[in-house]
């Protein structure tokens, strides 16, 4: 039996906890597999009803990838769906995420606007805009992500904030990239490897959204344990003593 996924409630909003490794609707190739959408349905069945438009079942207004942790946010009703998906198509919602990188750069904060678009040889793998000629998929995206250190964790590792309110595929992961701060064990971007029992996992975090309305409590962030896994036992914090606005030497 999983525990009730829904840690927020204010009608017609839920907020739901997302742990890494579990993906938001069921798995590919096994419908009745285990997911975010199945424990919330099992815990509240009036989110299971058939006028949900088709990709939001349970409500569910929007998706994290598999490794990423954090908050969800799902309506009460269709028409509230609609309301939610117009703030995100509005950027009217300001979603902040916390990631974990061993790469090190000479600055504290940074605005990366890059374009994004999919990769043209990798379907699962999105490029950001290098100049006219960068080979890419379909159309560009704008997108724009604000970078801020927030210190230092154990084995020189760092804490960064990336905080947006566009919502395009990857868009975190690209461009920290881009900038040099590729995610622990984002082998896709360059962040090396840190497999767990379901396969690679990187550190991304989603804290949380807000907008007109709209404030749920935020989530705090897991640690990286020693196993190369989130671990849940523990917020994700810079180790005690660090400065939270200098970079530390050998930044």
């Amino acid at each position: 039996m999983h525990p009730d996924p829904v840690y927020w409630r204010q009608d017609p909003w839920l907020a739901l906890e997302k742990p890494a490794g579990l993906s938001v609707f069921p798995p590919h190739g096994d419908p009745g597999g285990d997911c975010l959408l199945a424990r919330l349905l099992a815990a509240h069945p009036s989110q299971d009803r058939p006028d949900w438009p088709e990709g939001f079942a349970g409500g569910i207004a929007h998706r994290l990838d598999v490794s990423t942790s954090g908050q969800v946010l799902a309506a009460r009703s269709p028409g509230d769906l609609d309301t939610l998906r117009g703030l995100f198509a509005q950027k009217k919602l300001r979603k902040r995420y916390q990631f974990v990188t061993a790469r090190q750069v000479p600055w504290t904060q940074h605005t990366v606007q890059h374009r994004l678009a999919h990769d043209r040889r990798q379907k699962r793998r999105m490029t950001f805009e290098r100049g006219k000629d960068t080979p890419h998929r379909g159309q560009w995206m704008e997108a724009e992500t604000r970078l801020r250190y927030l210190g230092p964790l154990e084995g020189g590792l760092g804490l960064w904030s990336a905080e947006m309110r566009s919502g395009v595929m990857h868009q975190v992961r690209v461009h920290a990239a881009s900038v040099g701060l590729a995610l622990l064990g984002d082998g896709l971007y360059g962040g090396g490897s840190a497999p767990g029992p379901e396969g690679p996992q990187f550190y991304l975090h989603h804290v949380g959204l807000k907008g007109p309305g709209l404030v749920p409590p935020p989530l705090d962030a897991p640690r990286p344990g020693p196993s190369g896994r989130s671990s849940h036992e523990r917020p994700l914090c810079p180790a005690t003593g660090g400065d939270r606005h200098r970079a530390p030497a050998g930044r």
